[in-house]
């Protein structure tokens, strides 16, 4: 299991679906949609996503072994929501996740957490991270990811080199990173700034997606979230006992198997107001479609629904 944050994520699937849609129908087919339609159309969207179930306040649960701090304007899901919602986001699916931290209308970082019981890493690499062979490496494997991206019809990911060269926090015991990621469709870069957290018996993993010019602006916020983690008593680092499991490999491992996320750079509303204006009351029509694609999507994903979190 591993730990993930996604920045300015877009509801892939539903913009793909309407994306489709969007092509077949001319531009300027009708008068332009008025505030009150395009508001209840991304209103039923945000219905949709609501259903998950979510918590807007106390303490995030991370699955039995750590916990999270919600902040203010932000919402936690369990692991199941997580789960259903990096893949709705055009994620490849996973059943690790142990929950996610989103800012409450999605246009802002979400955090995924997972976590990888591999057991006590040492740190005793901490002095010796040879960031040009790291990179190499992760290049090479990023190469071998991109053929399931492919087979699952999503975008390819190139690894272009550091925004942060790998470093060690000695006192939090955060092992921290940053990548250059481009797309091969599109050309556009994202920044996947990495944190694994050191915990007794295993590690947890943050990534934060965003753009190059928005990566400095987000890191004091994000740290400040991140002081609010913590593992639960018998979990922490500095708890290790002998006998305890220790893991077959250290920190140089942890940075060069990483995986790169998918990232979009404009929210969903955005997206969808700039299609309204585009194609006036035909738009409406089309988001009627898209909106029975998400629900179906939802219903296959999600199965029975839940109850929102308070």
């Amino acid at each position: 299991m591993k730990c993930s944050s996604v920045s300015r994520v877009v509801l892939l699937a539903s913009l793909a679906v309407f994306s489709s849609l969007h092509a077949q129908q001319p531009a300027g087919s009708g008068p332009p949609a008025t505030a009150d339609e395009k508001a209840e159309q991304i209103k039923k969207i945000n219905e949709e996503i609501e259903k998950v179930g979510w918590t807007r306040q106390g303490v995030g649960k991370i699955g039995t072994i750590a916990q999270i701090n919600i902040p203010p304007g932000y919402r936690f899901t369990d692991g199941k929501g997580a789960g259903q919602m990096l893949e709705f986001y055009g994620n490849p699916p996973s059943d690790s996740y142990l929950g996610m931290l989103a800012t409450e209308n999605f246009q802002e970082h979400s955090i995924i957490f997972e976590f990888d019981d591999v057991g006590y890493v040492k740190d005793d690499e901490k002095n010796n991270l040879k960031a040009d062979e790291l990179l190499a490496s992760m290049q090479k494997a990023q190469e071998a990811g991109n053929e399931q991206r492919k087979e699952m019809g999503l975008d390819e990911l190139e690894i272009t080199g550091w925004a942060v060269p790998p470093r060690f926090n000695d006192q939090t015991k955060n092992l921290e990173w940053a990548l250059k990621l481009k797309s091969k469709a599109t050309g556009s870069v994202t920044i996947n700034h990495n944190t694994r957290i050191l915990g007794r018996n295993g590690v947890m993993e943050v990534t934060l997606l965003c753009s190059p010019e928005e990566l400095e602006p987000l890191l004091p916020g994000y740290q400040t979230i991140l002081n609010g983690f913590s593992y639960v008593e018998g979990q922490r680092y500095a708890e290790f006992r002998e006998g305890d499991k220790v893991a077959k490999y250290g920190l140089t491992a942890l940075i060069a198997g990483t995986g790169a996320f998918a990232a979009a750079k404009m929210g969903l509303f955005a997206k969808l107001g700039a299609a309204f204006a585009k194609l006036g009351k035909a738009a409406i029509l089309i988001v009627i479609g898209v909106l029975a694609a998400i629900k179906k999507f939802f219903g296959k994903l999600f199965g029975a629904r839940q109850t929102p979190g308070e």
